[in-house]
């Protein structure tokens, strides 16, 4: 494989997540493999813009691939949502004698990646980097495993006091607009009832659950639910019980940044292992504008516009498989 490329610049950006200090760690060690230099961007692409970049060699990223967050920081940059703003970070770039941008982030991250890179054509690959586990053209992000398992692990904490006073809980959990936490944490929970945006668009879930008498052979419930403005949260579901069905004692349970934090799972892990070589790879290849996914335990390039504007379905299997099993 022949490139240009002789430094590349690594950020995370957006939300953190747990496995991006494991993708720095990865993308900076494979590139040096390759005899290419790298130079680790503070705070996401407000670093870019103001020149909070240093180099990072192998033992800058020693000690890290099992802690949670992400040793570059990360910052909302409204700056580089502007034109004038993405051109100093370009700016920036060539003084820095940075040749291409590796980018960890979401769905927001990779969007301002593809426009920067279209602006000043800037080789940049994405590692999908988000507890949502809703960028398409992957199977799974770096985060989603970790996060699914804090959930599960509050959630069967939340039962026990669930139990005790035969309640009905809401529990919500992040995912914005996609519901994989709240229906795969429910299906590894045990927990009664998943409402998921992707549904709530459909039908009122409220309304489904009360009227199928889901808590009839229980004594006490378990529903999660969705982040989002679709769903209305489990604040405003919770109040649509009181009014509506006085009859249940109601509580609800936010989770919160709680599901960002800890020590990532070995699957993510390895994940983003996999992914920070891989993205080495695809540049080296002359890939660009890529987002690199895994497909059936295959790693795989997305392009940029295909990640960030196809929307992941959720799989009907998993809606029976709770449906059943919540019975």
């Amino acid at each position: 494989m022949t490139s240009n490329i002789k430094c590349i610049g690594v950020l995370t950006s957006g939300g953190d997540a747990p496995g991006m200090n494991a993708a720095i760690r990865s993308v900076t060690r494979a590139a040096i493999f390759d005899g290419i230099r790298v130079k680790g961007i503070y705070r996401g692409y407000k670093g870019l813009i103001t020149g909070e970049i240093s180099e990072f060699k192998t033992n800058s990223v020693s000690n890290i691939i099992q802690q949670g967050g992400t040793i570059l920081k990360t910052a909302r940059c409204a700056e580089f949502l502007t034109p004038e703003g993405r051109k100093v970070a370009y700016e920036t770039m060539q003084r820095e004698e940075i040749d291409a941008l590796v980018v960890i982030g979401g769905d927001g991250s990779l969007t301002g990646a593809n426009i920067f890179a279209n602006e000043f054509d800037v080789p940049i690959v994405g590692l999908p980097g988000t507890i949502d586990n809703d960028l398409y053209g992957t199977d799974v992000t770096i985060g989603y495993d970790t996060a699914l398992n804090t959930i599960m692990q509050s959630v069967d904490k939340i039962r026990d006091t669930a139990t005790s006073h035969e309640r009905l809980f809401f529990i919500e959990v992040m995912g914005r607009n996609c519901g994989y936490l709240a229906l795969n944490s429910a299906i590894a929970s045990g927990a009664e009832a998943a409402i998921i945006p992707e549904i709530s668009i459909e039908k009122d879930q409220l309304s489904d659950l009360i009227e199928q008498g889901f808590r009839k052979s229980k004594n006490s419930s378990l529903v999660l639910v969705t982040e989002s403005e679709i769903t209305g949260g489990a604040l405003k579901l919770a109040e649509r019980v009181k009014t509506e069905y006085p009859q249940y004692d109601v509580r609800v349970s936010i989770l919160g940044h709680l599901q960002r934090g800890g020590s990532p799972s070995a699957q993510d892990r390895i994940l983003a292992s996999r992914m920070g070589v891989a993205a080495i790879r695809a540049l080296l290849e002359d890939q660009r504008n890529v987002m690199i996914g895994i497909h059936e335990n295959e790693i795989v390039y997305i392009p940029f516009k295909r990640a960030i504007k196809k929307e992941r379905e959720i799989s009907d299997e998993l809606l029976e498989v709770l449906r059943i099993s919540s019975i």
